[in-house]
């Protein structure tokens, strides 16, 4: 990881943890190409935490938007998610 990816969710833990109370319901939100096994590889990654998935795609189909509401424990649980999931190809953690 470099520099500033690193300093990025390291600000972000710090923000997360100022603006919740732990445990809490964190909406993650995602675009990603609607193409190969993008979907199902973001769901995996939420797979077996009771998590509610809601996916819309575009208007061209080409993208496809995940919203993933789920019980998390604390911001190193978020920061974990988003570092997870930023393995796939193309994918925008918003």
């Amino acid at each position: 990881m470099d520099k500033n990816t690193e300093e990025f969710y390291t600000r972000l833990k710090v923000e997360l943890d100022m603006s919740n109370t732990w445990p809490a319901l964190y909406l993650f939100k995602f675009i990603v190409p609607s193409e190969n096994d993008n979907i199902v590889r973001v769901e995996q990654a939420f797979d077996c935490m009771g998590a509610v998935i809601k996916t819309t795609k575009s208007k061209t189909g080409k993208f496809t938007s995940i919203s993933v509401d789920v019980q998390v424990k604390d911001s190193q649980e978020v920061v974990d998610k988003y570092l997870e999931v930023s393995t796939i190809k193309g994918i925008v953690s918003l």
